[in-house]
């Protein structure tokens, strides 16, 4: 066996549901077993191809219809320069809304992830066209400077999903330690409690965490805690056990490389790649 069929045995094993589609719809399926909602994505972004683009659009087509069959508990989160951005913003928009009508007819719901800075402007400004839609959210990343302006420009009918982020950029637009980026979680998810209804908060930080539940006892908000598939997966379990709303980040696909660096990179403490790999 090569170093890459090892590397993707134990580290994609582990972390993403496997190539194909079935993989993430069973993966999804024994999570809602214990409680679990999934959110489904299908690695892959900065589509440069229109027939690469062409492909992932007929996959979330396909992924849709397949949630709906098998009556699994899931959304879906999509990249928008999987969907052309980088071709076309046009282009995008036109294949995010038809996946988004498609979504809302099957009763499933659709979020945006956030990628690097100089795609974020872009996935707002089409985020904000589809929010009356009723089914979409979009990611905000505490990573970045800018994150709050974009929080409050955003309408209060917005679905919020708050990460930490894991891409790398400069100074000028991104924070550069793990306390900044953790102190601007804080006031992003303070804004986010007082100024919106139904979010989701996206992290495997204990504090975090135990600082949103209390915040939740102020502001009664719906609130969903969600963590990515095979990290912290015990506290998952601990956090449904006492009746919050969880959901697991279920990646699949073969463009799994990329992917796992960032989640090594974003982890960034030995103590949580080990728990990841411990079941913990």
């Amino acid at each position: 066996m090569g170093v890459n069929a090892i590397l993707e045995k134990i580290v994609a094993g582990k972390w993403i549901a496997g190539a194909t589609i079935d993989d993430a719809i069973d993966a999804t399926r024994k999570l809602n077993k214990q409680g679990i909602r999934g959110i489904i994505n299908c690695l892959g972004e900065e589509y440069g191809r229109l027939d690469y683009v062409d492909r992932a659009v007929s996959r979330y087509m396909n992924l849709i219809n397949l949630i709906k069959r098998a009556k699994v508990g899931a959304d879906i989160a999509v990249k928008l320069t999987e969907l052309g951005l980088i071709i076309d913003k046009g282009l995008a928009e036109r294949n995010y809304a038809k996946i988004v009508a498609f979504a809302k007819k099957n009763g499933v719901f659709i979020w945006i992830d956030m990628e690097e800075e100089k795609f974020v402007s872009d996935s707002l400004g089409i985020y904000r066209r589809f929010i009356k839609s009723g089914n979409t959210g979009v990611c905000i990343q505490s990573y970045l400077r800018r994150s709050m302006n974009d929080l409050e420009s955003l309408p209060k009918g917005a679905t919020i999903r708050l990460v930490k982020g894991a891409y790398s950029n400069s100074r000028e637009v991104a924070f550069q330690t793990r306390k900044e980026t953790t102190d601007n979680y804080y006031e992003l998810m303070e804004y986010t409690f007082k100024n919106f209804w139904r979010f989701t908060i996206a992290t495997h930080d204990s504090d975090i965490i135990e600082r949103a539940r209390r915040l939740n006892k102020k502001y009664r908000r719906d609130v969903t805690y969600a963590m990515l598939k095979g990290i912290r997966t015990k506290l998952a379990l601990e956090l449904r056990q006492k009746g919050l709303k969880v959901s697991v980040y279920v990646p699949f696909g073969e463009e799994w490389v990329r992917y796992s660096y960032r989640r090594f990179k974003e982890l960034s403490t030995a103590v949580l790649v080990v728990r990841s790999f411990i079941g913990r």
